[in-house]
């Protein structure tokens, strides 16, 4: 294993002070969670452990990322561009990225509204969520209702009861068809949506996550 993580350490290009950029993304919902440096030892050390590891510039150490917080990101896969320069480590977080206990350190918008100081808050409303992180948003929310079993909340009706979860997905899957036929995009892109959540609820009442699905599509790419 230790000659192995060298010579896939050999691949990479470090700076002429010993690091390489990484940047950490989620590997289920694809979100951006923070970006630091790691040196050949912290490169070695994360692909020996399968934990994050990185190397402060302001300390001069290496340091486990989550090690006191819990917050470690374990490693799935991690890859390299071009110039072998640069890595990017595709991670499952096992809580925020970000020591201000936001999920990921990018969470204020260049253009918005928020206090550009140093660990300042974020804003409600931004940065505007994108399409990409629709999904992974959707099955956290899923799974807060799942947890917390608020009183009134439909999710929790149709989790507690999957024949209604699936008559749901039948009715709604006829209605997309029914708008494809004859109603406007939006309709069909309003259609779609309420499909989409309603096979997530019932995805969740079996215990199979969204990303389970997507990646069975994954392996399904050169059949198609």
């Amino acid at each position: 294993m230790v000659v192995q993580t060298a010579r896939d350490a050999a691949k990479v290009s470090f700076d002429e002070r010993g690091l390489v950029p990484c940047v950490m993304q989620d590997a289920r919902s694809g979100e951006v969670l923070t970006v630091a440096f790691m040196n050949e030892e912290a490169l070695q050390l994360t692909l020996e452990t399968r934990e994050i590891h990185l190397y402060s510039r302001s300390r001069r150490e290496i340091w486990h990322k989550g090690a006191t917080s819990g917050n470690v990101q374990r490693v799935r896969q991690i890859r390299y561009d071009c110039d072998g320069d640069a890595l990017v480590a595709l991670v499952d977080p096992a809580g925020p990225a970000c020591h201000t206990g936001e999920r990921s350190c990018f969470y204020r918008d260049l253009e918005g509204t928020a206090d550009a100081g140093v660990d300042a808050p974020s804003v409600p409303g931004e940065p505007a969520p994108l399409p990409y992180e629709a999904l992974a948003a959707l099955e956290r929310t899923l799974l807060s209702r799942q947890r917390n079993r608020p009183a009134g909340s439909y999710t929790v009706e149709l989790l507690e009861d999957s024949g209604l979860a699936g008559a749901k997905v039948r009715e709604e899957a006829g209605e997309v068809v029914k708008a494809a036929d004859a109603e406007s995009e939006e309709r069909v892109a309003e259609e779609g949506a309420d499909v989409v959540y309603h096979l997530a609820v019932l995805l969740l009442s079996r215990g199979v996550s969204m990303a389970e699905v997507l990646q069975i599509l994954n392996g399904r790419r050169r059949s198609r």
